[in-house]
């Protein structure tokens, strides 16, 4: 009897309490739902939506909104965005982190004809907007448009310019070659800095079959990434010299991951290719820059027919990796050394600083 009245004496307190706690969850929701989205854990982010924000999603942040909107585009839930997007019709137009949501959700899901209804209904378009528009008629195959939409742009950022020469690679054709030449001579020298921006260049370059503009362009730039070395040797048939020049943009490197790109090509090679000596320096070369010394020793003392750059690769390589004395050892199995050999002995000798490594200088350099 005493807890019934208790009950009834504090209604208030309770509904109190409970709408408290409703709008303690709101507030939270929305950046619960960011750290879920963050590790690519979409679908629990939704779950966490269903379960905290379904029923109430008018009273949802316009932060949290973009956050569901991004997780139905990440899973493909198409239906659900349109149906959010119906319900919160009046905030898209005031919002354009909401709008672009939107828009990138459209896109993302193929439904281009609504991303492009959206977009055009909103007056102050933000940079960013275009961006998400070119990027998506480039998913959805259709570059043309995206071109257009480029050409509406008013002050085209670095950002704009890559999906430019992105939709021109997707091309292929004469007027889309013409198109890239023209932009790339009009963008600000300072772009040039973006690795990105050079990366999609050359990639339209290749792409649209101006090899010899894109190679003036490559090896003119200061700044190569693994990226730029990528986006030209698509541009080539994969085997022998293209192999070649693979391996020697990955020695340049030196890297993990160019090292890592060196083994999974290496393995994918037709043996008949292992008796191209000029391959099989520049894999050397790549194996020992990037430092895996045993890979290419094994890979050296498993070779049947060693040739000299052979021989100088493996040397360059010791000297490379602080192995002075190895580099010694295999220049002595040489039988007619010729000058790189020697040069890559005389610094392997100057590396050490030794009175043996003097003597040998002195005694090789009078049979010179």
């Amino acid at each position: 009897m005493a807890t019934r009245l208790l009950s009834h004496c504090l209604p208030f307190p309770k509904v109190f309490l409970k709408r408290f706690s409703n709008i303690k969850s709101y507030i939270n929701l929305g950046t619960e739902m960011k750290l879920l989205n963050d590790k690519k854990q979409f679908e629990k982010a939704l779950a966490l939506f269903d379960q905290h924000g379904v029923n109430n999603i008018l009273t949802l942040s316009n932060f949290t909104l973009t956050q569901v909107l991004k997780a139905c585009a990440h899973v493909g839930d198409l239906q659900r965005g349109k149906i959010i997007h119906n319900l919160i019709a009046s905030k898209t137009k005031n919002d354009i982190y909401v709008s672009s949501t939107l828009i990138h959700l459209y896109v993302h899901c193929a439904d281009v004809a609504s991303a492009k209804s959206l977009f055009d209904s909103i007056k102050n378009k933000t940079p960013a907007m275009y961006g998400i528009m070119m990027k998506g008629y480039i998913k959805n195959k259709q570059a043309n448009k995206a071109i257009a939409l480029f050409n509406e742009i008013q002050n085209p950022n670095d950002v704009h310019m890559i999906l430019l020469f992105n939709s021109c690679a997707q091309l292929k054709t004469k007027e889309a070659l013409d198109l890239v030449k023209k932009v790339s001579k009009q963008i600000p020298k300072s772009f040039y800095s973006n690795p990105h921006l050079l990366t999609s260049l050359l990639d339209a370059l290749m792409k649209c079959g101006d090899v010899v503009h894109a190679e003036s362009l490559f090896y003119s730039s200061k700044v190569k990434v693994l990226s730029s070395y990528g986006a030209m040797m698509k541009g080539y048939n994969p085997y022998d010299v293209n192999m070649i020049l693979l391996f020697n943009s990955c020695a340049q490197l030196k890297t993990k991951e160019a090292l890592d790109l060196v083994k999974k090509i290496s393995k994918q090679i037709p043996k008949s290719l292992y008796s191209n000596s000029h391959l099989l320096t520049s894999l050397l070369d790549a194996l020992m820059k990037c430092g895996d010394v045993a890979h290419a020793e094994s890979l050296f003392y498993s070779s049947k027919e060693k040739v000299l750059p052979m021989y100088g690769a493996m040397m360059k390589g010791y000297v490379h990796n602080n192995l002075p004395d190895k580099a010694i050892d295999l220049f002595n199995k040489i039988e007619n050394p010729d000058d790189v050999n020697m040069i890559i002995l005389f610094n392997s000798c100057a590396q050490l600083k030794t009175k043996e490594e003097l003597d040998l200088v002195k005694k090789i350099s009078k049979q010179i």
